[in-house]
């Protein structure tokens, strides 16, 4: 699978620190700006699969504020499909600079997990993540319309050991049946418990973190992964310092060791929301330097 025509294509798991403006254009959209820095820094830096940043709020209520049938936390009535998208717009302005750009939407599972189900038309948390599943599917065919190259789902839970992965599967394939572009599912977290279930999900990319979670060499050694892609994290986004270009490098070559040049996207290991500008900004420059060095290695 190729999808960038360049060895080792570098990309970001999603969210960035947001940098809010002042002045006239903040009283109408307060964090368009923050779309704008996102944006731009990860074109500056040279990523190569940008995304718009993820700046309008937590993973969750970004999406559960907008879905019927939820309000707050609660799970008040049947859940149905936003009557507008959740996501669009600025993944629209990030096409706009950057032919290359990964939407994303947080998974079903790691939705229904954050929430309280107050209705009787939910017996089980399960009978949730599936309707969840088809509120979510109009958002992927909308940002597939888009023309964005990968659609990324976020499951976080998928790898605490909570989340019900047969399940998850299903809801995964609610989504991704009937989409013809790349599709991605980002899990961080340790996976030696989880993996087999995880290698089930119907997806084209399998995105991981292995910068801190460096036991997850371990639970992907020998293990079958076909013809897909998988995201390797290789920037600890939970270290405030910025890691040396030949520290992500050692990294890098680990994973060109374990899986082969032409199987890895890399990465960081998850979003960057919670680092300043100016580190994630090092982190990702530093990583595009790495990549660069890898490829002139393995060229």
């Amino acid at each position: 699978m190729n999808i960038t025509n360049k060895l080792l294509p570098t990309t970001v798991v999603g969210s960035y620190p947001v940098v809010k403006s002042l002045g006239l254009h903040a009283l109408i959209d307060p964090l368009f700006n923050a779309v704008k820095t996102a944006v731009g820094d990860q074109i500056d830096v040279g990523i190569d699969i940008i995304s718009d940043g993820q700046v309008r709020g937590d993973m969750i209520t970004v999406f559960t504020s907008r879905i019927p049938g939820i309000h707050g936390q609660t799970v008040f009535s049947r859940v149905e499909a936003p009557q507008r998208s959740i996501t669009l717009q600025d993944t629209k302005y990030a096409l706009t600079r950057h032919p290359m750009v990964k939407g994303i939407i947080t998974g079903p599972s790691t939705l229904a997990h954050a929430l309280k189900i107050s209705t009787p038309v939910y017996r089980t948390r399960e009978e949730l993540i599936l309707d969840l599943a088809r509120a979510l599917v109009p958002e992927a065919r909308s940002l597939e319309a888009a023309g964005v190259r990968i659609l990324q789902i976020d499951e976080p839970i998928m790898s605490t050991g909570m989340a019900d992965l047969e399940i998850g599967r299903k809801a995964i394939e609610i989504i991704t049946s009937n989409l013809a572009v790349h599709t991605c599912l980002h899990v961080c977290g340790e996976l030696i418990d989880v993996i087999d279930g995880i290698l089930e999900m119907p997806v084209s990319i399998l995105d991981f973190e292995f910068a801190a979670s460096q036991e997850n060499h371990h639970a992907l050694s020998g293990r079958e992964i076909g013809d897909r892609l998988i995201g390797y994290g290789c920037v600890d986004t939970q270290d405030p310092s910025v890691e040396s270009v030949s520290t992500i490098l050692k990294r890098i070559e680990r994973g060109i060791e374990l899986l082969g040049p032409d199987t890895l996207l890399i990465d960081p290991d998850c979003g960057m929301r919670m680092l300043s500008r100016d580190v994630a900004f090092r982190k990702l420059q530093n990583m595009v330097e790495a990549v660069r060095r890898a490829r002139i290695e393995h060229a």
